[in-house]
């Protein structure tokens, strides 16, 4: 095996206290020794997604944080409301690792084959707890990138591609042809326009400003709605009414947006009934959330009739759902495509440090368009 002379390293450590406090702190670990079949990687990029925001600040109140010293680093503190620990109940007192997905190169390998193929290579990785300096992750976990991709372009290989590809694939599986799609302007929102133009499906993007609208229209979008616009819902049934569009992914989750969305579909699919129904058309509509971009209760009025659905929407288990051979599929497709198809825009790299300062943390806590941030463990460090 190839390894590393170094001991310890770094990685970002989320904890919910009983106390009702959350401390984010950076922690001296163990470097690990791959086993036959892995990699240790020396993470050198790693997004940060509304997911990682999710398990990095938890129920917390972050705009009542403060930060101190310790020797590793920055120690975030803040308080968490009475309610949120209730739902914070099964992470009490456990010190969790954060991040989902990273790239970087690989420094050590097992025995296997598999495993010293991979050596010196840039992959991107699936496993969690990617805000850490170093990894150890089996091979199977990894994506190595075409040779001369940075470990910056291939740190999202995973969840926003994948996820992009999910609705897709979802759409087809339920026997949709058109879908719809929120928070359209995201980087996540902006590779699943291009799968839709690539792929010839008619695609109707919710964004929340003209500027927005703007940057989807010069990249090819058709089908362009603002949720602020006076004219919003008449924009969205006739977007509706041109591409069929009878399946929606919502990232907002709270407020009245996916009850719109749903009231536009019915409103859609009545303007070519032929026959008046008191039930409501018999078109199925489905809007899956699967995003809490707004943290309110959903609000629906039932003006929709009773051929439609709402739930949840989780990109890890549709992979299980779709089994080994679709998810290796559809991972070579984002390897294929991965500078342009699946390409993403950070708004700023910051070391694992930076990434508690008070500074990011209000950045990128605001989970909106233009604010995401990647994180390079290893900027500015050379080890413990």
């Amino acid at each position: 095996m190839s390894s590393n002379t170094e001991k310890t390293a770094l990685q970002l450590r989320s904890l919910v206290k009983r106390s009702g406090e959350l401390e984010l702190s950076l922690v001296s670990v163990p470097i690990p020794t791959p086993g036959p079949d892995e990699v240790l990687v020396r993470i050198e990029a790693s997004p940060i997604n509304p997911s990682d925001i999710g398990l990095l600040f938890g129920a917390a109140d972050m705009s009542a944080a403060k930060v101190t010293q310790s020797a590793d680093g920055p120690v975030v503190s803040a308080p968490i409301p009475e309610k949120g620990m209730k739902s914070m109940a099964a992470r009490v007192d456990m010190s969790m690792p954060v991040g989902n997905e990273g790239a970087g190169v690989v420094v050590g390998a097992g025995s296997s084959g598999a495993a010293q193929q991979l050596m010196g290579k840039t992959v991107a990785v699936l496993g969690g707890a990617m805000y850490a300096q170093y990894r150890c992750v089996p091979v199977e976990q990894c994506l190595p990138l075409p040779p001369g991709t940075t470990a910056a372009e291939g740190a999202s290989s995973f969840v926003n591609p994948l996820t992009a590809l999910g609705m897709t694939e979802t759409m087809r599986a339920e026997g949709h042809k058109a879908l719809v799609h929120t928070a359209a302007a995201s980087n996540l929102g902006q590779m699943l326009n291009r799968i839709c133009l690539q792929d010839g499906i008619d695609l109707v993007n919710i964004v929340r400003s003209q500027e927005q609208v703007d940057l989807l229209r010069q990249n090819g979008a058709k089908y362009v709605c603002n949720s602020g616009s006076d004219t919003f819902m008449q924009e969205l049934t006739d977007a509706l009414v041109a591409t069929g569009a009878t399946i929606a992914f919502d990232a907002i989750g709270g407020g009245r947006l996916a009850g719109q969305i749903l009231s536009c579909m019915e409103a859609a699919a009545n303007r070519t009934a032929k026959e008046y129904s008191r039930y409501g058309s018999t078109t199925f509509k489905q809007v899956y959330i699967y995003g809490g971009l707004d943290t309110r209760p959903t609000e629906i009025v039932r003006d929709f009739g009773m051929t439609w659905g709402m739930g949840g929407w989780l990109l890890f288990p549709f992979l299980q759902k779709i089994g080994p051979a679709n998810v290796a599929r559809l991972k070579q497709r984002v390897a294929a495509e991965l500078k342009t198809t699946f390409a993403s825009n950070y708004t700023k790299e910051i070391s694992l440090q930076e990434a508690l300062s008070m500074e990011a943390i209000a950045a990128y806590g605001k989970r909106s368009t233009g604010t995401k941030y990647l994180i390079n463990p290893s900027k500015g460090s050379t080890g413990q």
